[in-house]
């Protein structure tokens, strides 16, 4: 195992000196009672659910107002919940951390219910006359327009107030339950003849280990890892999905998926389309993982073997050398990208080292203005690189956006992963010019797996959780009714690329997304951000100068218009199969190389 030292931690003191500080004491303070005046302006200008509500002169006055006051107040709350959140996320055992974050939320129960008065005022409202009599609302059309869509699906004002504060003890309070005891399991296992108790964040890391007997060991030591919390967790899975059901029924929804869709800005039509090429892939992706299993002397792959490495990259990337490269590639395609992601790295935006206590995986979150915060547990190798890149790509998004207001920035899942895919990109194949056979394999190989893992492995995860809102409906799942679940649509996505007596039913227990109360379908949308990247990655290596016009302005306006319509922008139909097929098309033609030279 590969260990690798001093690592950054982010710098927070940008905001506040600590949480236990005058500063943050004030800062807390000041927030609460905006969110208290702004209730108290939302009263003032009866700001709820109207019958009959004339769009004059007062209205468009109060509506102007109100939506000033109410983008400061959620700015405000975002950076302060960022700030909390990123002390919780990096050391869960931070009991000062987690009762603060307990303190916000119990707050920001007021701020959501001002959301949905806000909705359903918007939908008294006529909107097409308050667009072309307001400046304010014409900068806000989009938002607007889905608020109108969202207020039709919104349960009478008092139950919907009682849904927002039930959440604290019901979908959220599970939640937390997942992050802190997920976070916290401690795993024993063998490591070079040694007995050791480790986080299950580095014992997941092991399934990148070149001997294939410590990434068995390591896999089985997971599993029985899982088993242990596998109660509380299904515990948590049902009562979410539970909520979910109820809650998209009582507003009208046919299913918790077109819920989802709409958040997303994309329709069934997209999602259809995205899903059949996807399902088309499934060969392609199965004739990689036989190319893989033969390249490391295996009949057959094993779920373990998924992350193995393969190619002659024997080389570890430090920190400082993935700083470097990155740095320079972003360069290749503009100075103000390369700028960018130096002054990330110099302001210590990013906190790299895994450690006990830290959540697994990485992240990034906008902390104010134009600035981000990067989660990441670095490992040495390329696969460390391309996660920074791809992080640091969502934290230059978020760059393009920050003059926009917060309610003008709502970017959808679908549309998030648009520039972390794209530096991503440039990044890898970057790496591929410059490196020799061997090491190309390893380049392909790291690429083709995350590739894999979106379109094979998310779609085992959408299959999974369609079902298990389905039977949900009639009664709770046990944990053996999930693990089948899981391994029946790992299954149907994998094929014969993996041994099917060796699978990960417990992939329910381990991923964080199925536990989001307020974000159900947390998968699709990364195929979506990897298909679209990647189809817009094409149109810039066939006429780099016209896309280098209008992509940062893409990235502004992801929160401005529905997916279909930005795709249009560079002539693409996101509602044709035959795009989806086309980004595919570029994943063969890294599926032909690598079978060619794996050979």
């Amino acid at each position: 195992m590969t260990t690798v030292t001093n690592l950054p931690h982010w710098d927070m003191s940008v905001i506040y000196p600590s949480l236990a500080s005058p500063e943050f004491q004030a800062g807390f303070a000041h927030v609460t009672q905006d969110i208290s005046d702004l209730a108290q302006l939302f009263d003032a200008c009866h700001v709820e659910k109207q019958e009959h509500l004339a769009t004059d002169d007062e209205t468009i006055k109060h509506f102007e107002s109100v939506l000033q006051r109410y983008n400061e107040v959620l700015a405000e709350n975002k950076t302060l919940n960022t700030y909390i959140s990123c002390f919780v996320t990096t050391n869960t055992l931070d009991t000062l951390a987690q009762a603060r974050m307990s303190e916000l939320q119990q707050a920001s129960v007021v701020l959501a219910q001002l959301g949905t008065r806000f909705t359903a005022w918007i939908g008294s409202l006529d909107v097409e006359t308050l667009i072309a009599r307001s400046h304010s609302a014409r900068t806000h059309t989009f938002m607007l327009h889905k608020a109108k869509t969202q207020a039709a699906h919104l349960m009478p004002p008092a139950e919907e107030n009682l849904a927002s504060e039930l959440n604290l003890s019901s979908g959220t309070a599970w939640e937390k339950l997942h992050g802190d005891m997920t976070s916290q399991l401690v795993v024993t296992l063998d490591v070079a003849g040694e007995r050791k108790e480790l986080p299950m964040s580095m014992v997941r890391n092991l399934a990148y280990e070149s001997d294939r007997e410590t990434r068995r060991r390591a896999y089985e030591a997971e599993l029985a890892g899982w088993q242990k919390v596998a109660v509380p967790l299904a515990a948590a899975m049902n009562s979410i999905k539970s909520e979910v059901n109820t809650l998209s029924r009582r507003r009208g929804w046919q299913s918790p998926l077109d819920a989802s869709l709409l958040d997303n800005n994309i329709d069934r039509q997209t999602l259809d389309a995205m899903m059949s090429a996807a399902r088309e892939a499934f060969p392609d992706f199965r004739r990689y993982l036989h190319a893989k299993a033969s390249a490391l002397g295996l009949s057959q792959l094993a779920w373990y073997d998924l992350f193995a490495p393969v190619g002659g990259e024997d080389r570890v990337w430090t920190f400082n050398e993935a700083r470097a490269f990155i740095v320079e590639q972003f360069g290749a395609y503009s100075q103000r990208l390369s700028d960018f992601a130096a002054r990330a790295f110099r302001e210590q935006w990013i906190d790299a080292e895994p450690r006990a206590g830290k959540v697994d995986g990485a992240y990034c979150t906008w902390l104010r203005r134009d600035e981000s915060r990067v989660f990441a547990n670095f490992k040495a190798a390329f696969g460390g690189v391309s996660t920074l890149a791809h992080e640091l790509g969502h934290a230059y998004h978020n760059l393009n956006l920050a003059h926009r207001t917060v309610l003008q920035r709502s970017t959808p899942m679908t549309l998030a992963e648009t520039a972390s895919i794209f530096c991503e990109t440039i990044i890898s194949h970057a790496a591929l010019g410059r490196a020799s056979q061997q090491e190309q394999i390893a380049i392909l190989e790291e690429s083709l797996q995350g590739a894999c893992q979106v379109v094979v492995d998310i779609t085992s995860r959408f299959l999974f959780e369609q079902r298990v809102f389905e039977r949900r409906k009639a009664r709770e799942l046990s944990v053996d009714e999930l693990n089948n679940l899981m391994l029946e649509a790992q299954r149907e996505t994998y094929g014969d690329g993996l041994d099917e007596n060796a699978l990960h039913p417990y992939m329910w227990a381990m991923k964080p997304h199925y536990y989001d109360s307020e974000r159900s379908f947390y998968n699709y949308p990364y195929m979506f951000g990897l298909l679209f990247g990647l189809g817009l990655y094409a149109r810039y290596t066939r006429e780099p100068e016209t896309f280098k016009q209008g992509y940062d302005a893409l990235l502004s306006s992801t929160g401005l218009a529905d997916a279909a319509t930005l795709a249009g922008q560079f002539g693409i139909d996101i509602r044709a199969v035959d795009f989806w097929r086309s980004s595919f098309d570029i994943l063969r033609q890294d599926i032909a190389k690598f079978e060619e030279l794996t050979k």
